[in-house]
């Protein structure tokens, strides 16, 4: 039954991969997988591994003591349950999390406060410009998300560069310089997140060990454009205004200093009062939500009411975060059965070093996304055996927040900008897939050399 468990798994990846062939959205694959998963794990009863285990053993035997009669069948139900409530705990807070920033996000943007960042670019110089950008990602990444920056930024060059074949390039820059700066900040990847909530890397821990690989990974390809890239931003179409239709609010760089600030102390409320980061992002969104609602006094309250939270969290994606929810729980039906556990020791024997393991699974994430790949790596790695900021950890999070800029459908920030200019995943293999093995490969160099010894 255990291997039935697993190919549901290894087909519900297949269809979330071909989810633009079969038309079929990844989320509902998901939760079908999610839930499929734990529903035959239930009804089937306990693996043999599982029986062996000396924990469920010792869940069993309380079991029985706490019960007045008790079957196998009891037993395995009540550990399913408790297993379920576990993993449901530590999900519950990542999706929390990412609701929280999510909103403060997008009520920035309805207050335009994006704009503060794009109206002081005026370069036309191609090559100027792309350091400009993704220098600006790479940290904007690291306060926001990768997946939000991408989406800002591409937005933001569709203003400045005219010209598609160009803009392409860019874009492509983009994705390395989101996912780079994303992979050396506890908030700025789903994948550092997870790990951070996990208690396996420290926001501090995180951002010395990775900052330096994490900027060799964007500078690689960055420095090999800025002598290869050839050919002009294009010219704009005067005629049309894109904004003219915009009701103007001059609340915008209130709201981003505001937001971006909520963002950052985020790590430090957590460092303070040693409460789960999602708190402190709730208390930041209850915050700008306040602001939102005082801000403008005078506007027209039909009108206002487009730049209130209410409505931003109306905008949220919510399709991600249920998606993450599916994902994740699979992971916990596998890391529940003791399989990922076992698949770690298999690894441990056929191969032996982590630092090779790790920069598979990196590369891996480019085909699988990275939120599953570290979600079995956390069920795969005791953290009693890898404490917090043991290597083993930080340069997962580097290895999968930057692994997955190889290919363009392996990373959030990928499928997002891969949506909104319509790149071809052969154009982009082509183009840019080359630069990014470089710098993933440069940036992992750097980490090894920094931490040679430590594994």
């Amino acid at each position: 039954m255990e291997l039935f468990i697993i190919v549901i798994f290894v087909i519900g990846y297949v269809l979330i991969a071909l989810e633009h062939p079969i038309r079929i959205n990844k989320t509902a694959t998901a939760l079908l997988t999610g839930v499929l998963c734990w529903t035959v794990f239930a009804v089937s009863g306990p693996t043999s591994t599982l029986i062996q285990d000396d924990a469920y053993l010792a869940f069993a035997r309380e079991a029985k003591t706490n019960l007045a009669s008790v079957t196998h069948h009891g037993i395995h139900t009540e550990y399913i349950i408790e297993e379920l409530g576990h993993h449901l705990n530590e999900i519950a807070q990542i999706l929390f999390f990412l609701m929280g920033a999510m909103t403060i996000v997008e009520l920035i943007d309805a207050h335009q406060g994006f704009r503060f960042i794009t109206d002081h670019i005026h370069t036309q110089n191609p090559r100027r410009l792309l350091w400009i950008i993704c220098v600006v990602t790479f940290f904007l990444s690291a306060v926001l998300d990768n997946l939000t920056t991408t989406i800002v930024m591409v937005s933001l060059i569709r203003k400045l560069i005219p010209d598609k074949t160009m803009r392409l390039f860019f874009v492509g820059m983009i994705i390395v310089a989101a996912n780079a700066g994303g992979a050396w900040s506890p908030i700025g990847d789903v994948t550092t997140t997870m790990l951070w909530i996990g208690g396996q890397i420290s926001a501090v821990g995180i951002i010395k060990s990775t900052l330096l690989p994490s900027m060799a990974c964007l500078l690689i390809p960055l420095v090999y454009l800025n002598f290869t890239l050839k050919g002009t931003l294009g010219t704009h179409d005067t005629s049309v205004s894109p904004d003219s239709h915009n009701h103007p609010v001059t609340s915008g760089s209130v709201m981003l200093f505001l937001g971006f600030g909520i963002l950052v102390a985020v790590p430090v409320f957590k460092t303070l009062t040693h409460l789960p980061p999602y708190l402190g992002m709730l208390l930041g969104l209850g915050i700008i939500w306040v602001a939102s609602e005082i801000i403008d006094p005078g506007v027209d309250e039909s009108i206002k009411k487009r730049y209130t939270a209410a409505d931003a969290l109306s905008r949220i994606d919510m399709s991600s975060v249920l998606f993450f929810l599916g994902i994740l729980l699979a992971v916990g039906a596998l890391q529940s059965m003791l399989t990922l556990t076992n698949f770690a020791q298999y690894l441990n024997h056929s191969i032996g070093d982590n630092r090779i393991i790790i920069t598979l699974i990196g590369v891996l994430s480019s085909v699988v996304d990275n939120v599953p790949l570290v979600a079995a790596s956390m069920g795969m790695y005791n953290i009693d055996t890898y404490p917090m900021n043991h290597m083993i950890w930080e340069y997962l999070a580097y290895c999968a927040g930057t692994g997955g800029s190889i290919l363009v459908i392996g990373s959030a920030a990928g499928i997002a900008a891969m949506g909104m200019e319509k790149i071809e995943f052969i154009w982009y293999l082509k183009n840019i897939s080359l630069l990014a093995i470089a710098g993933y490969f440069g940036g992992a160099l750097v980490y090894l050399i920094l931490n040679s010894g430590a594994l």
